[in-house]
């Protein structure tokens, strides 16, 4: 007899059961093994552990559990349930049809990209990466969610209507499903590597800008010569550099966007195009409107610049007040990610990263596995020029994620990245931490690094402080100034150079 609820969806997910192996909660048991009622979670878990059976000695999967804690295999463990694929004949959970999940999706792929008709080694080792990720699951999600958009794209590449070069790529539907197909096959080196992912995107998009404008020549010429000289240009210049480029084309899309809005504005409202912008123009588009109307400042000085337009500008709009939480609440958020069993482990590193430090978001996505150093005595972080340490206390967070970072066992393996993307050879989205750290662990960005920034300033001189985290002096001093603390002595005494000037008290 066995205490399983009837077919169909549980009207409560909390009530009925308890796993007698992880003691949750849960609304249904999955099976029965000796060692008692087994839940979802930790079928799922047993199945994907392997290793070496303490009793036996053989290499296998260890669904079974001893008193102690131990995993062993089915076989020293009783189990009876057949954990073995049909079609390939290894040990793993049978998915559908009593074969595993890696036959399964290699099976769909196939059918999908048929590389053999005719044959295309890079098709064949399309499907080998896709069918050897540590997560195929991933996968098997990928290829029928959004409709089945990617099964379709795949198919496409299997009937041969899509060839495979970035050109073709380019001519398809912008979308998120065709550019993380490219993503994998750029990064598995199917396609070949282009020079700066970001800005061929933006590009694109300023492509598809100035083509929505073609038809009101008096804002697309303005538009494109401020999205193409100004923006375009510096982009270019640098994309040549080792620097996150998601910024700098996040700013150039929205001052683009908002140039455009205001020569549309000050068309339909005045009559007048951008040769004959005029200051109260400006002051009256600004004081009746959003505050992200003040992006069009760059776009204002570029007129200036080529003589379009003369004796105007957009003044800097400073900030009424700035965040500053106070040291508790600091480390308030510092215990909550140390204690946070139910969030994955690459969140609370990037949280405490940036609370212990300060670092930008953007910077904070762009971290490498060479800025960490693990040694015996310890982990060290480099973000500028000398390491800063970890707390003891943080170490095992930190190595926990080093093993098993997210993301790195499905389509995005072999990079360096700290913070692995879902898109294959790129790092976490900086919107995506920022959403995980501001949404899901109620962090107040800014806030956190005023205080962050504060705190430190308070105990290490501001040129030393720069070079440890990467920050110009000037930052650091004006952080050093907004917390009173009278650090151009320190500079002064330690600097020879002035300290020969400074008068003798001998002397007098």
């Amino acid at each position: 007899m066995t205490d399983f609820k009837p077919r169909g969806r549980p009207r409560t997910t909390t009530a009925g059961y308890t796993c007698d192996r992880c003691g949750r909660e849960t609304g249904k048991i999955r099976l029965r093994w000796p060692d008692g009622r087994i839940c979802g979670i930790c079928f799922s878990n047993a199945v994907h552990t392997f290793g070496e059976c303490p009793l036996c000695g053989q290499h296998r999967m260890l669904p079974g559990r001893l008193e102690s804690g131990d995993n062993i295999c089915a076989g020293c463990a009783g189990i009876t349930t057949n954990l073995t694929c049909d079609k390939c004949g290894r040990e793993r959970e049978r998915f559908r049809g009593g074969q595993c999940i890696v036959c399964v999706v290699e099976s769909e792929l196939l059918a999908l990209l048929r590389p053999n008709d005719p044959a295309d080694l890079r098709l064949k080792r399309l499907v080998s990466v896709l069918t050897t990720v540590e997560r195929p699951e991933s996968i098997h999600t990928w290829l029928h969610s959004n409709g089945g958009v990617s099964a379709e794209l795949l198919r496409r590449l299997g009937d041969r209507e899509i060839v495979l070069s970035h050109e073709a790529f380019d001519a398809l539907p912008k979308n998120p499903a065709v550019e993380h197909l490219r993503a994998i096959l750029t990064h598995n080196r199917m396609l070949p590597a282009q020079d700066d992912g970001q800005l061929a995107m933006f590009e694109q998009w300023l492509d598809e800008r100035l083509e929505q404008l073609n038809a009101t020549p008096d804002i697309h010429s303005p538009i494109e010569r401020f999205g193409r000289w100004h923006h375009l240009r510096r982009i270019k210049a640098a994309s040549s550099e080792t620097k996150n480029m998601n910024y700098a084309v996040r700013t150039a899309k929205q001052e683009i966007t908002e140039a455009g809005k205001f020569l549309s504005w000050l068309f339909d409202f005045h009559g007048k195009t951008s040769a004959s912008i005029r200051q109260i123009h400006i002051d009256e588009y600004l004081s009746d409107g959003p505050s992200t109307r003040k992006h069009i400042r760059n776009f204002v000085r570029y007129l200036g610049r080529e003589a379009t337009v003369k004796d105007v500008d957009v003044p800097v709009r400073l900030a009424q007040t700035t965040p500053l939480l106070t040291q508790r609440q600091r480390m308030a958020h510092i215990k909550t990610l140390m204690e946070a069993v139910n969030v994955n482990e690459s969140t609370r590193v990037a949280g405490l990263i940036f609370l212990l430090f300060g670092i930008p978001i953007g910077r904070l996505s762009m971290m490498t596995l060479d800025q960490i150093d693990v040694r015996p005595t310890g982990i060290t972080i480099k973000l500028g020029e000398h390491p800063a340490p970890i707390p003891a206390a943080l170490i095992p967070l930190f190595l926990a994620h080093l093993r098993t970072r997210d993301n790195a066992g499905t389509v995005n393996t072999g990079t360096n990245w700290l913070f692995p993307g879902t898109r294959a050879g790129r790092p976490r989205s900086p919107n995506t931490l920022l959403l995980q750290l501001r949404v899901k662990m109620g962090i107040d960005i800014q806030g956190v690094r005023n205080r962050t920034i504060r705190g430190l300033v308070e105990e290490i001189d501001p040129t030393s402080l720069s070079r440890m985290l990467g920050y110009s002096k000037q930052i650091m001093s004006k952080h050093g100034s907004a917390a009173t603390v009278p650090w151009s002595s320190y500079v002064i005494d330690k600097n020879p150079r002035y300290a020969k000037e400074k008068p003798s008290s001998q002397g007098r």
